[in-house]
């Protein structure tokens, strides 16, 4: 019984957990919701219009629960933020201007008492990342040595270094992104980091040539990868998220098409969002939805992942989910106690304590 709940800041929560072992967290999470054991609410996001901005602007209320037994935890993500879709370089793009409030609330499913309290900021790259970790292990190929990116934000360096984790054969990257500083100070970063030849490019195009494994991190709102740019035995990650608000896609028609094998996070999703990258393809007959399958399926051997060095495979992942933030923010929350990070409130401040059996405290 924890005498806390420890609340912890974006700065404090950052860079606790490896990215070798967040893999290997959500892989254990995904197993246990691929046998049915971890459950999930499909993500929810209100969006309201706002008046006395300069732009268009909404309000934007974010929420993603989970529960992971394996790992004894549940939590929910929760995020009040202001989204806009200005004009860049003639694309738009999604942005969140001024202040926001994100966390993580964190349960210890037997005591059900409150662990921590993380901002969600710190964490949420990671988690993306460390999906396409898990995915990685079964669709990339075992000598595969390019990476092409598009995007040089914070969730690209997550990719990348989740990428390489699982494929140290990784030798060179390859990054595109519209702004030149950006893209050279990106690929400085990644050479060091990891060790890898790494690249700045003036093309889209020239980032996802010949590369072995293809991703997208960008906030565009339009198709930016092309599946005619796939070389055989490719390995794609898009992982835009979108919902029916605001349509947005970074990936093409045709890579659906030509994919040998799709994986989302959660097809429950693609339906309830309507999310173009998937529905638009399976609309003109490019897809069928009993050949979509689950990080889940993966990660318990329903199917195999890569079966031929050939074939082009396809991770969308297409959305935060509630084990996710479940499994990792517990690790987190324990790394932190031991460095002493963060700051503890008393834990029953969050806790109705029942005294003696005849109370009719419900929840």
């Amino acid at each position: 019984m924890s005498k806390t709940t420890l609340v912890l800041t974006n700065k404090e929560a950052a860079g606790l957990l490896p990215m070798k072992e967040c893999i290997e967290l959500l892989h254990q999470a995904y197993a246990d919701f691929g046998n049915r054991n971890a459950q999930v609410l499909p993500r929810r996001r209100i969006h309201t219009p706002l008046k006395g901005f300069p732009e268009p602007r909404w309000g934007w209320m974010n929420v993603i629960p989970g529960v992971v037994p394996c790992h004894g935890v549940a939590a929910i993500r929760l995020d009040c933020a202001h989204i806009s879709f200005p004009l860049k370089g003639g694309q738009k793009r999604m942005e969140f201007p001024g202040d926001f409030s994100g966390f993580v609330l964190v349960w210890d499913l037997y005591t059900n008492e409150l662990l921590g309290i993380v901002h969600d900021h710190a964490v949420s790259a990671l988690r993306v990342g460390g999906t396409s970790g898990v995915v990685a292990k079964y669709c990339v190929r075992e000598d595969a040595e390019t990476i092409g990116i598009l995007g040089s934000g914070e969730q690209a360096i997550s990719q990348v270094e989740a990428v390489v984790a699982v494929r140290p054969s990784i030798k060179k990257l390859k990054v595109y992104s519209m702004t030149p500083k950006n893209r050279k100070t990106f690929a400085d970063k990644m050479g060091a980091m990891l060790s890898i030849d790494a690249t700045a490019v003036d093309a889209a195009e020239k980032a996802i040539r010949g590369a072995d494994v293809a991703i997208a991190a960008t906030n565009s709102a339009d198709p930016i990868l092309f599946g005619e740019w796939l070389s055989p035995g490719c390995h794609v990650i898009g992982m835009i998220g979108t919902n029916k608000f605001d349509g947005r896609r970074e990936l093409d028609d045709e890579c659906a098409r030509r994919a040998d094998l799709i994986i989302a996070n959660l097809k429950e999703q693609i339906e309830i969002d309507e999310q173009p990258e998937i529905m638009m393809p399976m609309r003109k007959g490019y897809v069928s939805w009993n050949n979509i399958y689950e990080v889940g399926d993966l990660c318990i051997g329903k199917i195999p992942g890569r079966t031929a060095s050939a074939q082009i495979t396809y991770h969308h992942n297409n959305v935060g989910m509630g084990n996710q933030f479940a499994s990792v923010c517990k690790r987190v929350i324990e790394i932190a106690r031991k460095k002493k990070l963060g700051t503890e409130l008393p834990a029953d401040l969050f806790m109705t304590r029942r005294k003696n059996k005849d109370e009719r405290y419900a929840p």
